[in-house]
C-alpha cells in the first residue's frame, strides 16, 4: 500500500542524501588538497585534478536531477538542506534585462561564484539569491535557518576608535567563535597575520591592507551558515588573498561570491554562474577553467577578467646544452626527495598540535608566558615548513628539467 511506498521513498531519499554527503566531503577534501598541497600542480597529479573535476560534475548532475522532481517538503526540512532555491526569476531596470528566467538550487556546503563583465548585474543577481532584493517575477526561497553574513565591495564602516580586539569580539570578552568552536581572539588574529601585541591597537592606526584583513576576520567571526562576498579580493595583496582562500576552505557553511579573479574562483568555488548577456545566466560545475572547458570557448569575459599574477619561481629557465643530456640528480638530492615528504608531514602535524594549544580560550589570560612561547614555536615551525616545501619544490623542478633533456 501507500504506507509501504512512503517507507521505501524515505529510505531511498536517506540513502541518496548519504551518498551526496559523502561525495561533497570528498570534493571538500580534494579542494583542500588543491589549495594547500605542495604537489597539487605537479604534472604527475593531473589525473587527480581530472578526478576532482569529474566529482564536481557528478555533484552538479545530482543537483540537476533533484531540481527536475517536484516534491513538497516542510519548511524546516527544506531549509536544513536547501539554502537558496530560485525558479524562473527575472529582474530588470529601466527596461533593461538584468536577470531573465533564471533558476538554480544552492544546497548546504556549496560554494557558488558569479562572474561577468562590468555592469551586467552580478551584484543584482547576488542580492536576488540572498533574498535582499525582490524579483520582478519568479520565486526565491531562502531557508529559514539561514544566518547570513555579507562583506560587500564597499566594506563595512569600521569604528576607528575601537581596538582590533574589540572589533573582532564586539567588545565582549576575549573569544570569537569560528565554525562553532571558541577561539581566543589573539589566536584568531594570528590566522589573519596580526601580531599579538596589535590586539590593543586602535583601528585608525592600521594600514589599508590591515583594515581589509580585519574586515574579513570580523565577517568570519560572526555566527553564520551563509557567507556572501561581493568582490572580496579587491585591493588584497597576495599574502592576504592566500589567507582568505585558506579561511574559506575551512568555512563549514555555504558561500556566494562575486569575483573577477579567475585563479581565486578556480581555487574556491564548486560551481560558477556566468553572464551570457541580455539577462541570461548559465551555471557550470567547477571553477573558471572548468567553465571554459564545458562552454568550449574563451568568450568575451576575458577582456574584463583579472588573472592573479603567478608567483615567480626562483629556479628560472636554464640554457640547455647538448652535453647536459647525461646530467642527473646527485645521491644527496635523490635522498632528499625521498625524505622531505615525510619531514613535511611531520612538521604539518607539529603545527596542527601547536595551533590546538593556542586555541584554548583562556590560555592567554591564565598563562600569557606559555601562550607567547607556543606562539613563537608555531611561527618557527611554519617558517621551517615553508623552507622544507621550497627545498622539495626546487628539487622536483630540477629533476623534471634533467629528465626533460
Amino acid at each position: 500500500g501507500f504506507s509501504a511506498f512512503e517507507a521505501w521513498r524515505d529510505k531511498a531519499l536517506e540513502q541518496e542524501e548519504t551518498e551526496n554527503h559523502k561525495l561533497k566531503r570528498k570534493i571538500h577534501r580534494e579542494n583542500h588538497w588543491l589549495i594547500h598541497g605542495v604537489t597539487a600542480r605537479r604534472k604527475r597529479n593531473q589525473g587527480r585534478l581530472r578526478a576532482l573535476k569529474e566529482m564536481r560534475k557528478q555533484s552538479q548532475e545530482k543537483r540537476a536531477t533533484v531540481g527536475n522532481v517536484k516534491m513538497v517538503a516542510s519548511d524546516s526540512e527544506l531549509s536544513g538542506k536547501i539554502v537558496v532555491e530560485v525558479e524562473q526569476v527575472s529582474k530588470s531596470f529601466n527596461e533593461s534585462n538584468i536577470v531573465k528566467d533564471f533558476s538554480t538550487r544552492i544546497v548546504r556546503g556549496d560554494r557558488v561564484g558569479i562572474i561577468g563583465s562590468n555592469g551586467v548585474g552580478k551584484t543584482t543577481l547576488l542580492n536576488l539569491l540572498n533574498g535582499t532584493l525582490c524579483a520582478d517575477s519568479g520565486t526565491v526561497h531562502v531557508g529559514h535557518t539561514v544566518q547570513m553574513v555579507s562583506l560587500d565591495q564597499r566594506r563595512e564602516n569600521l569604528n576607528l576608535a575601537e581596538t582590533l580586539s574589540e572589533t573582532l569580539t564586539g567588545g565582549h570578552g576575549d573569544s570569537v567563535v569560528f565554525n562553532g568552536r571558541p577561539r581566543h581572539v589573539i589566536s584568531y588574529m594570528k590566522d589573519f597575520l596580526f601580531k599579538p601585541e596589535q590586539a590593543g591597537t586602535p583601528i585608525r592606526e592600521l594600514s589599508g591592507g590591515e583594515r581589509g584583513r580585519l574586515m574579513i576576520a570580523a565577517a568570519l567571526a560572526r555566527p553564520s551558515n551563509l557567507l556572501v562576498l561581493d568582490e572580496p579580493t579587491n585591493d588584497l595583496d597576495l599574502e592576504t588573498l592566500d589567507v582568505l582562500q585558506e579561511m574559506l576552505s575551512e568555512y563549514h557553511g555555504t558561500v556566494l561570491l562575486v569575483s573577477h579573479d579567475r585563479d581565486f574562483l578556480d581555487r574556491v568555488v564548486t560551481s560558477l554562474i556566468v553572464s551570457n548577456g541580455d539577462g541570461r545566466w548559465v551555471e557550470y560545475a567547477g571553477g573558471y577553467t572548468d567553465m571554459l572547458a564545458q562552454s568550449g570557448t574563451d568568450n568575451q569575459l576575458n577582456s574584463n577578467l583579472i588573472l592573479r599574477p603567478a608567483k615567480k619561481r626562483r629556479s628560472g629557465n636554464r640554457n640547455r646544452q647538448g652535453s647536459s643530456s647525461r646530467l642527473r640528480l646527485s645521491y644527496k638530492d635523490v635522498y632528499a626527495l625521498e625524505v622531505l615528504p615525510q619531514k613535511i608531514t611531520q612538521m604539518g602535524a607539529e603545527i596542527d598540535k601547536l595551533k590546538m594549544e593556542l586555541e584554548v580560550p583562556d590560555l592567554y589570560l591564565t598563562n600569557s608566558k606559555k601562550f607567547q612561547i607556543t606562539a613563537d614555536k608555531l611561527h618557527q615551525a611554519e617558517g621551517r615548513l615553508a623552507q622544507l616545501e621550497e627545498e622539495w619544490l626546487a628539487l622536483e623542478i630540477k629533476r623534471e628539467e634533467l629528465e626533460g633533456f
